[in-house]
């Protein structure tokens, strides 16, 4: 038996007027996906339990069949095992993103014109962090480079609870007066920040990048603060040699966390332009290398939400169906029996351009128990119109995996 998760981050959207009221999903054109759904179990799933914050860290651990009640530490620590940190039980970790601030001459005064510094390259950030490491590291906070705009910092014998700190996505187009860390902890990291925006804003990779009509990554942002993590291994929880493949750190340190193989893919950026193709090929070989289930995660309707791109985000749905869910769905009718869930891990509304913790659609197919499930397109109001609903998103994958 083999089982695909199609995880589309972020594809769950709501009625939009440039769609003619429909959501992204609805509007998309995608038959794989249509058909699967056609004959499979289509209903809504709560990813995210009541007092979480909606974020991907939770959604997909969810998804994963972990109870994130029991098993979350906070998002950077997962990020870091994928950067390859070795992170001591005293550590906390932070998300550090490199962002691009407007030019106003007090910090608190300016506005968060993109949390992601126009999809900085990852050589180039590799530069920044390092340069910020060499004048801000010191023996209690040390910068690691990761991949694009997502980066680690760790403090050493650091809070673990240090205050409110808000994920720049969430404050796009937003002066940052009220968002600036908080708490009795956050005035070190505050001033990181702070410090950081002199250091980059004239630095030579900046400069080249305004040159050549790109934003600059004037400033890091810190987030997303955590402890190291503690999973347990996806195969001695389910009994299923297991593989991610994301373009991601977030979901490569779950995986590595989860002792699952996390597969790396030439071009995977997480963002529309990512490796669709090489997705593809990446899971059809993990099947045929041995594993029982494949996590296909892709960032790209997620970022497009982030950042409004209505027609972006129906786009990216397209894409996955056609260059991953289609070839994939067709590789495994070469095995006897085969299972495949899609869904979403949250929303991302284009209208607020960030996530919600709103339960989502999800369909089950099974090859040996196809069923008549009426919905012709698979989308946010046919999911519920069903009256399917798992409550408890972590119980997903059990069920799933009892096919």
């Amino acid at each position: 038996m083999k089982y695909l998760v199609m995880l589309c981050d972020g594809m769950a959207d709501e009625p939009n007027a440039q769609l003619d009221n429909s959501t992204p999903m609805a509007k998309a054109y995608k038959p794989c996906m249509d058909a699967l759904a056609s004959k499979s179990e289509v209903g809504m799933v709560k990813t995210v339990a009541e007092g979480l914050k909606p974020g991907s860290d939770v959604a997909n651990l969810s998804v994963l069949g972990y109870e994130p009640a029991v098993y979350y530490s906070g998002r950077s620590p997962l990020e870091a095992a994928s950067i390859g940190i070795d992170l001591k039980n005293t550590d906390v970790t932070l998300r550090c993103n490199l962002v691009t601030l407007s030019d106003e001459p007090n910090y608190e005064d300016k506005t968060m014109v993109d949390y992601c510094a126009d999809d900085i390259s990852t050589e180039e950030a590799k530069i920044l962090i390092d340069y910020i490491q060499e004048q801000l590291g010191d023996e209690t906070f040390k910068f690691y480079s990761g991949v694009s705009y997502r980066h680690c910092l760790v403090w050493n014998n650091g809070n673990p609870h240090p205050g409110e700190l808000t994920p720049p996505h969430d404050i796009s187009n937003r002066v940052i007066t009220q968002y600036i860390p908080k708490g009795d902890d956050t005035a070190k990291l505050y001033e990181l920040m702070k410090k950081s925006y002199e250091l980059l804003k004239d630095h030579p990779v900046n400069k080249a990048r305004v040159q050549n009509g790109r934003r600059p990554a004037n400033s890091i942002w810190l987030w997303g603060e955590g402890t190291k993590p503690r999973l347990d291994s996806f195969t001695s929880k389910f009994g299923k040699k297991g593989s991610m493949i994301s373009a991601v750190d977030l979901l490569k340190g779950i995986a590595i966390c989860a002792e699952m193989n996390s597969v790396d893919v030439d071009g995977a950026t997480g963002y529309l332009d990512t490796n669709f193709d090489g997705k593809c090929q990446a899971a059809i070989k993990e099947f045929k290398n041995g594993a029982d289930l494949v996590y296909i995660h892709v960032e790209a309707p997620d970022e497009c939400g982030h950042r409004g791109e209505v027609q972006n985000k129906v786009k990216a749905i397209e894409l996955i169906d056609k260059h991953i869910l289609g070839p994939v769905t067709d590789f495994l009718k070469s095995y006897d029996d085969f299972a495949v869930l899609v869904c979403p891990d949250h929303p991302t509304p284009l209208s607020i351009r960030t996530h919600s913790s709103n339960p989502v659609p999800y369909l089950i197919y099974d090859s040996k128990n196809e069923i008549d499930s009426n919905v012709k397109c698979f989308c946010e109001k046919t999911a519920s119109q069903t009256g399917n609903y798992i409550e408890k998103g972590f119980t997903m994958m059990d069920y799933f995996l009892s096919k």
